[in-house]
């Protein structure tokens, strides 16, 4: 369960899903929405707050996200709300009748947990967090599970409360293309790029957000020769405005839009610069490649990037406009680029869906 069509918690619930029926390929598995299920308008309109919120007054979620004091003050309306949701997740269960409920998010997560606590339903609820800093809104006593990250996230989740024996260290689930080796040469065809080049890889996530044109802007003074790969995700408006400017720009530039095909471009590039949720960057690790991280959210965007610049595995900048500057450099100090390399691979779960995967299953065995 997730909430969110285009977001990293639905990657990480589908790649999940093809991780146990790559184990067991008739699983049945409803992979759902929880959100849009039991309040499709109310979907709407959070979506659209959240969105705006980021994109005019990021300071706001700064202030919301993993507040004690919002926690505290919201708790009384979050179990109302849960509550109230309870009868349409009974409805649910009671015709597909789940061994085992995994949330990618933690608004499902706790939808489900208060609901195993109104019906006393004993149901394994497994909790997989998709970012590197465990926030509070995940903590309920009924989650039977908390996959996490890392060592490090385990033991801030322990400290936060949570029985050890309940958190597993097994990484964040993504597709498992994503750690398949591809043909780069065939792929330099298919693309039509230039081997010989250095490749920049330039993503907003799904909903393409961030400085992209103004990226865009100052790739344009890179001296060394650079080719570029930008994808907008759903963002129709910026990739209608980019695919009129870019035709006045100097360097090659390939322009997509919402794209099943990120493994392949990212296997391409030398850099990738890119929001930092948390799928991305563990399928930017899989893929051992440097990130570039850009003005970053407040939020889980901001722990996320911390911790992944104190491993050494990615650079953070705050001005856009400068980001030419970082690319020459990494360019002509390859050293650099290959500390960068080697810090990302070090910190890598190239297997986390996987073996997330035979985590899940074998409890499910162990249940029968």
């Amino acid at each position: 369960m997730y909430i969110s069509d285009v977001s990293g918690h639905c990657n990480a619930a589908l790649a999940v899903e093809k991780a146990v029926r790559i184990f067991k390929p008739d699983t049945e598995i409803l992979n759902i929405n929880a959100f849009n299920y039991t309040n499709p308008l109310a979907e709407k309109i959070t979506n659209s707050i959240y969105m705006g919120i980021i994109k005019i007054a990021p300071k706001i979620w700064d202030y919301l996200y993993d507040n004690p004091e919002i926690v505290r003050r919201i708790e009384r309306t979050k179990e109302n709300i849960h509550k109230a949701n309870s009868p349409k997740l009974k409805k649910l269960f009671d015709k597909f009748l789940p061994d085992a409920v995994i949330c990618t998010q933690a608004f499902p997560c706790g939808m489900v947990a208060d609901y195993k606590k109104t019906y006393g339903v004993n149901l394994p609820l497994v909790a997989v967090l998709t970012d590197y800093v465990p926030h509070s809104y995940w903590i309920y006593d009924s989650v039977d599970y908390y996959i996490v990250p890392s060592e490090d996230i385990a033991r801030s989740l322990i400290k936060k409360g949570v029985n050890a024996k309940r958190v597993k260290p097994l990484g964040i689930p993504f597709d498992p293309k994503f750690s398949q080796k591809l043909d780069k040469e065939n792929l330099f065809n298919k693309y039509k790029l230039n081997p010989a080049i250095p490749t920049v890889l330039i993503m907003g996530g799904g909903h393409g957000l961030g400085p992209i044109k103004t990226i865009c802007r100052s790739l344009e003074r890179v001296k060394p020769d650079i080719q570029e790969i930008i994808v907008t995700g759903v963002n129709k408006k910026l990739y209608k405005s980019l695919r009129r400017r870019i035709k006045k720009y100097a360097k090659k530039i390939l322009l997509f839009g919402y794209t099943q095909h990120i493994n392949e471009l990212m296997e391409l590039a030398d850099i990738v610069i890119s929001k930092p949720g948390g799928v991305t960057i563990s399928e930017v690790l899989s893929k051992g490649k440097p990130m570039i991280i850009v003005k970053p959210l407040p939020g889980q965007e901001a722990n996320n990037t911390r911790y992944l610049t104190g491993a050494g595995a990615a650079i953070k900048i705050d001005k856009p406009k400068d980001i030419y500057l970082v690319i020459e450099d990494l360019i002509r100090n390859s050293h650099k680029l290959e500390r960068i390399k080697e810090a990302a691979v070090k910190i890598a779960n190239p297997n986390a869906s996987l073996d997330i995967a035979r985590f899940i299953l074998k409890g499910l065995e162990g249940n029968d």
